[in-house]
């Protein structure tokens, strides 16, 4: 077992190689190539790739996801969240998650095309849920009921979907994106407002299934 100093120190090795590697990946994408490149500018030797990214350029992505995920939670601990509600918090938080991404523009729309492959799909469900759960933390969210389920699947969408549009996004400042972010956001909290209505009026009325097996039954 490594000891948490080697662990550090190849953590920081990790991050080094990719760093040095992203400007290639804008011209060759996610592969070993751009990898090799990367070791090169670094100063590590071509064999040390294996040791660090035993996996390839997914594991590499997997990194990248990370760190970005990691830049989101340390703005946002940082932030002034005091008198927000949580979909300020979320929208801030998803915000931020892009942000990160924007000295690397196109290595994120490079990783995005690599993990649209079928043959990428675990890794992008593991990137996509960690991403997610780290934005619902991010912004305070503590739960471990069923919500816990169903907020990380809507955030997903409202997430993949304002990501897909920063991608393309020419705009001054990216507002297109956040403008588009604000109405997801917003098309999403009226739906939760229409579901609650709709469980209210519903409340007092029988069960139809119940009726049914009363009806089998004989007894109504």
């Amino acid at each position: 077992m490594n000891s948490p100093e080697n662990d550090t120190g190849r953590s920081a090795e990790r991050e080094t190689l990719l760093l040095a590697a992203l400007p290639h990946v804008a011209f060759d994408g996610w592969n070993s190539t751009a990898l090799k490149a990367g070791a090169k500018d670094s100063g590590l030797p071509p064999e040390d790739i294996m040791r660090l990214f035993p996996g390839g350029a997914g594991e590499a992505i997997r990194l990248f996801s990370a760190l970005a995920d990691q830049s989101m939670a340390d703005r946002m601990a940082g932030a002034e969240l005091d008198g927000l509600g949580v979909s300020a918090r979320v929208t801030m938080a998803i915000r931020l998650r892009i942000e990160a991404l924007t000295p690397h523009r196109e290595p994120a729309r490079r990783a995005a095309g690599f993990l649209a492959m079928p043959q990428n799909a675990t890794l992008a469900l593991g990137c996509l849920s960690r991403t997610v759960n780290a934005i619902w933390r991010a912004a305070g969210d503590r739960s471990t009921d069923f919500s816990y389920y169903t907020k990380r699947a809507t955030l997903t969408g409202v997430y993949g979907a304002t990501l897909l549009y920063w991608l393309d996004d020419a705009s001054e400042g990216s507002e297109q994106s956040w403008a588009f972010l604000d109405r997801r956001i917003e098309d999403t909290a009226r739906v939760h407002r229409l579901r609650g209505r709709l469980r209210r009026l519903t409340a007092g009325l029988p069960d139809p299934f119940k009726l049914m097996k009363m009806a089998r039954s004989g007894r109504v």
